[in-house]
């Protein structure tokens, strides 16, 4: 772990993967809620956490430096479940580099439980862990100029849905009509830090509500 400076109140936190920075924060967030730690933000990053408005950074960084920080505990929280049409138009590609059929890349995508590691790039874009490694796939030689609002893609460990019209070098599986940012939404964002995710087919997604909707009034 290595603790730099920012500014006169801030700490940057270096450490060496993404599972560390995960912990890292968790671990930092229970401090704050226990009343152990002052501080006014908690951003977490691919391997980095920023600590902001710190009363001591200085005695606060002597203690992460030599902190034994314990695995992120499971988040007891619903599942925010994302409606997926797995029709994107890399979805062929990723199949031939994962050495699966088109309905098989679904199958997988949609068996996994995710978690939002961090959040950037844009508003509301999360970046999900979930897979195994060895469904890492690269980004595309030539990035887009346009990727639609509402694309899932991927790019490395990571998922990600685009929440709303950008460039991008993902990988694109499918298409969601899911709002990651609505200003009059709070909070804004559908997915935050640490928030477990799952992408259902939306033929699935559609049957449910079916059900729900021929369910009588008044039935369990």
């Amino acid at each position: 772990m290595r603790v730099l400076s920012v500014g006169d109140d801030a700490l940057l936190v270096e450490v060496a993967s993404g599972a560390q920075a995960e912990a890292l924060h968790a671990e930092l967030l229970r401090r704050r809620a226990a009343g152990l730690l002052a501080a006014r933000e908690i951003v977490p990053a691919a391997r980095t956490v920023l600590l902001d408005g710190l009363t001591d950074p200085g005695r606060l960084a002597a203690e992460l430096a030599v902190a034994d920080v314990p695995p992120a505990p499971p988040r007891e929280q619903d599942v925010v479940e994302i409606p997926t049409r797995y029709d994107g138009p890399d979805l062929t590609e990723v199949a031939a580099h994962w050495g699966v059929s088109e309905q098989e890349v679904a199958r997988i995508h949609a068996a996994a439980e995710f978690r939002v590691a961090f959040c950037g790039f844009a508003p509301g874009f999360g970046y999900l862990t979930g897979l195994p490694a060895r469904y890492d796939v690269p980004r595309r030689a030539t990035p887009r100029t346009a990727v639609p609002a509402g694309s899932v893609a991927l790019a490395g460990p990571y998922t990600g849905v685009y929440p709303r019209s950008s460039p991008g070098g993902w990988q694109l599986i499918g298409t969601t009509e899911a709002v990651l940012w609505d200003h009059a939404r709070v909070p804004a964002a559908l997915l935050a830090p640490g928030t477990r995710v799952r992408f259902v087919p939306a033929d699935q997604a559609d049957q449910a509500d079916q059900a729900e909707q021929a369910r009588p009034v008044g039935a369990v």
